[in-house]
C-alpha cells in the first residue's frame, strides 16, 4: 500500500460526563464530522443511535466503541478523542485499551466559548477533564500526541493545522512500523560506517530482505538478452526524465534500463518500499553502469534508496517521506563553505530524484569511480544542484553497543551560494551548525545524510519520540 495516496482515517471517540450538559456532545460530534469531511479525512464512529448522544461515557460505550475500532483495525491510522465538556476519562482510556489498536492518540479539549457564561448548561470544563483524560493515559501507558493549545475551539484554523500535523505523525508510525528495505547486495568492504543491527530494526517492525547482487546482474543479463516490452518501456522513461549527452552510447542506456527493470521486477515481487544498494564497483565491473538514475527514478516515485547499502539510511528516506510527502535525496556531510561555519556543502554521485533538485537534471558517468572503472562502464549518474529552500534533515542509525536505535533531526535551508563540485550538491545553512558535527562526532554518526524539501522535523520528532521509542536529538 502506498500510504502517501491512502486518506488518513481516525477512530473517533466523542466524550461526554453526565454532570454535564450532554447536547454540547451531540453538537460537537456534528461539528467534528463536518470538518473532517471538508478537510477529506475518513472515519470510524459509532452510529449516532448507538449511544445516548453518540457519545462515549460508559463501560458499555467503551466496548462497543472498541469493538467497532477493532472490526476496522486495519483501516484506522489514529484515534482522535474529542472532549466537548469534561468527559468521561475512563470511557476513553477504555475504549482505547480494549481496542488494542497500538496506534497514535491526538486529545482536543474544547474552550468554554464565554468566560461570563459558565453556568450548568454552558459550561465545558474540558480545560479541566483534559488533564483527567490524560492522567490515566500515562497510567495505562498510552502515549498520546498533544494540541498546540491546550484547548481551542474545531472553528479555529490551529486545529486543522493539527490534524494534518497528526496525520502526518500517524503516516510515519504506521509506515515505520510495517517498512520492508530491500538490500541489494553487500556493502563496500571498506565502508564500516554503514554496518547496522536487523535484529534491532526488527523490533521496531522494520525487515530487511537481502539479495545478493550476483543474482540481481544475472536477472538484469537476462532482461538485455531478451529485451522484453519493459526494457524498451525504461529506455523511454530514461531519455524523458532528463538531459543525456550525445556521446552517451544508445547500448549504454539500454543497459542501464535493464538494470533497472531487474530491481522494479525485484522489488515488486518482494513488497519492498525502499532499498539500499551496491553502488560500487561490482555492478560497473561486472554489468556496465551505474546505479544513481535507477535509484533516482524509484525516489522520484516514491521508493527512496539509498547508497552504499546504507540500510539503515534508506530507512531515514522513508521516514522524512512518510513525514513530508516530498521525495528525500540521500547526501554525504561533505566539505565546508569557505569560512562561513553555519553552511556546508553536501554531495553524492548522485541518486537525487528529479523533485528533490527541483529543476533540470543532466543524466551522464560517474566522475569519480567512472575514472577507475572507465565511463564505458559508468553512465548512469544525476548532476544537478539542489535549488533553494527550506528542507529538513534526518538520521537513523542502530547503535549496537547499546542495544538501542537513535536519530537525530533538524532544519535549515538549501541556498542558492555557488558551488563547483562533481555530481548532485547542494549548498546548505544551518544554525549552530558547528554544534551539530559535534554532536554527531560524539555520538559515532555516520557521514550519510536524508534531506527533504520543507520543514518536518517535529513531525519526526513526535512519531518516534512518542510512539518509536527511539533516542532522537532535535538540532536547533
Amino acid at each position: 500500500m502506498n500510504l502517501l495516496e491512502k486518506t488518513p482515517t481516525f477512530g473517533l471517540i466523542v466524550s461526554t460526563r453526565g454532570f454535564f450538559n450532554p447536547l454540547l456532545a451531540a453538537e460537537a460530534r456534528k461539528k467534528l464530522l463536518a470538518k473532517l469531511d471538508e478537510l477529506g479525512y475518513k472515519y470510524v464512529i459509532p452510529a449516532e443511535n448507538a449511544t445516548p448522544n453518540g457519545a462515549i461515557e460508559t463501560y458499555q460505550d467503551a466496548k462497543l466503541c472498541a469493538d467497532l475500532f477493532k472490526q476496522h483495525q486495519d483501516e484506522i491510522d489514529g484515534i482522535l478523542v474529542v472532549l466537548p465538556n469534561f468527559g468521561d476519562e475512563q470511557g476513553v482510556v477504555q475504549t482505547i485499551d480494549m481496542a488494542r489498536l497500538n496506534v497514535p492518540v491526538m486529545v482536543v479539549a474544547l474552550d468554554d466559548d464565554d468566560p461570563m457564561k459558565l453556568g450548568l448548561k454552558e459550561r465545558r470544563d474540558a480545560y479541566c477533564g483534559k488533564l483527567s483524560v490524560t492522567n490515566n493515559l500515562y497510567q495505562y501507558g498510552i502515549p498520546f500526541t498533544n494540541t498546540t493549545y491546550h484547548s481551542y475551539s474545531l472553528d479555529d484554523e490551529v486545529f486543522v493545522k493539527d490534524l494534518d500535523f497528526f496525520a502526518r505523525v500517524c503516516r510515519v508510525v504506521k509506515g515505520l512500523r510495517n517498512l520492508r528495505v530491500g538490500a541489494i547486495g553487500a556493502r563496500p568492504a571498506p565502508f564500516h560506517t554503514v554496518r547496522y543491527s536487523e535484529k534491532l530494526l526488527q523490533a521496531t517492525g522494520i525487515t530487511t530482505v537481502t539479495v545478493d547482487l550476483s543474482d540481481m546482474i544475472a536477472r538484469a543479463k537476462k532482461l538485455l538478452a531478451t529485451r522484453p516490452p519493459e526494457v524498451d518501456a525504461k529506455v523511454e522513461a530514461i531519455k524523458a526524465y532528463g538531459s543525456i549527452p550525445s556521446y552517451i552510447p544508445e547500448e549504454n542506456i539500454v543497459k542501464q534500463a535493464a538494470w533497472s527493470v531487474a530491481i522494479d521486477q525485484w522489488v515488486e515481487e518482494n513488497d519492498v518500499q525502499a532499498t539500499a544498494i551496491q553502488c560500487w564497483t561490482s555492478l560497473q565491473l561486472n554489468f556496465g553502469c551505474a546505479t544513481c538514475l535507477s535509484m533516482s527514478m524509484m525516489g522520484e516515485e516514491f521508493r527512496p534508496s539509498a547508497c552504499e547499502v546504507d540500510v539503515a539510511g534508506a530507512v531515514s528516506m522513508y521516514a522524512l517521506l512518510l513525514a513530508s510527502g516530498n521525495p528525500p535525496g540521500f547526501l554525504d556531510w561533505n566539505n565546508n563553505y569557505a569560512g562561513d561555519r553555519d553552511k556546508v556543502i553536501n554531495t553524492h554521485c548522485s541518486n537525487f530524484p528529479k523533485s528533490f533538485v527541483n529543476g533540470d537534471i543532466e543524466i551522464s558517468n560517474l566522475d569519480v569511480i567512472g575514472a577507475s572503472v572507465g565511463p564505458e562502464n559508468a553512465f548512469g549518474a544525476i548532476k544537478a544542484e539542489v535549488a533553494p529552500g527550506p528542507m529538513t534533515f534526518f538520521r537513523m542509525s542502530t547503535d549496537d553497543r547499546r542495544g538501542v536505535i537513535k536519530s537525530y533531526v533538524g532544519e535549515g535551508e538549501f541556498t542558492d551560494d555557488p558551488v563547483n563540485i562533481q555530481g548532485g550538491s547542494a549548498v546548505c545553512h544551518i544554525n549552530n551548525l558547528q554544534n551539530l558535527m559535534k554532536h554527531l562526532t560524539k555520538n559515532g554518526y555516520e557521514h550519510h545524510i536524508a534531506m527533504t524539501r520543507g520543514h518536518y522535523a517535529d513531525v519526526l520528532e513526535e512519531a518516534i519520540s512518542t510512539y518509536l521509542g527511539w533516542e532522537i536529538f532535535h538540532h536547533s
